[in-house]
């Protein structure tokens, strides 16, 4: 059945997610344009830039936007927990403490395996914390104040641990641990972004597909179960895909915390529940929000740069309180 409320905010985000990457794509150190593009010949400079910086760059956070939005949702729905984040449950710090063995360990690997080496490190460590929590979760029955006690303790050890790696590890290792755990997508580049495509796309088809499932795991498991859905296998299913989803973003673009949060509340109001409509408005709001962070901390101080993970904060920590306080008042 079609929703037409939320198919017509589905086209309006999308028609807002284009305009924005023609914004983005032409804003930053070296203002461009659409006619000076037209205007100037392939091997002009503008285009030099507009192709080998911006244009990576602005794909790349439309797809790490989309991926985060999409895991928050999708784990939200099965903890059933509305605070459910990637980051607050010591995901992404999985994920990062991962790269950060990656990055410190003294591999000799061939070039194009070094590009999938952080990815295939950062899926595992979001895998391992995935399961972790999600096994807490299930003998806590679903308890909000211990699953959110597991996310801090891992959030700790993991913190400690590439603590201990920054610690051990040289001046340009430390400098790319630094920049990676504040979040940045400063290192865009088209073969990072193609694997990333490879990855997170089908990833989100796959979701995409399991959205009516996820939406009978809202029932709870024994009427899912009754109503012909195999609960554990879709829950396994559900966290194995959102894992691979963070493990890439963390592994190319850092730490960007409370993305997987605040976008699916939002898209809650705006959307509904129903995930068949909540998965790809999330996706959307996710690269929108993304990418105009990203744009904003590129050329807020320029010609400096700001880490976006560093805007994302500002934008997630007092959401995350208003929450808490709203969950307090038995809002929720």
């Amino acid at each position: 059945m079609i929703n037409g409320n939320a198919l017509r905010g589905l086209v309006l985000m999308l028609i807002v997610l284009l305009v924005a990457m023609v914004l983005a794509a032409n804003l930053g150190a070296i203002s461009l344009s659409l006619r000076a593009l037209w205007q100037a010949p392939l091997s002009d400079l503008i285009w030099q830039v507009w192709l080998d910086i911006r244009l990576p760059r602005v794909l790349l956070a439309v797809v790490i936007g989309m991926a985060l939005a999409v895991s928050g949702a999708v784990m939200q729905g099965v903890f059933r927990n509305p605070l459910a984040d990637p980051g607050l449950l010591g995901i992404s710090s999985g994920a990062g403490l991962a790269v950060a063995l990656a990055i410190i360990l003294p591999l000799a690997l061939s070039p194009p395996l070094t590009l999938w080496i952080p990815m295939i490190a950062a899926f595992i460590g979001s895998l391992v914390v995935t399961l972790l929590i999600f096994s807490f979760s299930q003998l806590a029955r679903g308890n909000l104040s211990r699953l959110l006690l597991v996310g801090i303790a891992i959030n700790a050890l993991c913190g400690a641990a590439v603590g201990v790696l920054s610690w051990l590890s040289d001046d340009q290792q430390l400098r790319q641990l630094s920049l990676w755990g504040m979040g940045s997508l400063s290192q865009a580049q088209w073969p990072m972004l193609l694997i990333c495509l490879l990855l997170i796309l089908p990833a989100l088809l796959l979701l995409q597909t399991r959205a009516r499932h996820l939406n009978l795991l809202q029932a709870g498991e024994e009427d899912a179960h009754y109503m012909g859905v195999d609960v554990k296998r879709t829950q396994h299913q559900l966290l194995t895909l959102s894992a691979l989803l963070v493990g890439t973003a963390v592994s190319v673009s850092g730490v960007i915390g409370f993305v997987g949060l605040v976008v699916p509340h939002v898209m809650r109001f705006c959307l509904g529940s129903d995930h068949r409509w909540l998965l790809p408005g999330s996706a959307l709001a996710g690269a929108i929000l993304l990418l105009l962070a990203d744009t904003l901390a590129r050329t807020i101080v320029v010609p400096a740069e700001m880490p976006v993970g560093l805007l994302t904060s500002l934008i997630g920590g007092p959401w995350f309180l208003w929450l808490i306080l709203r969950q307090q008042r038995g809002f929720e």
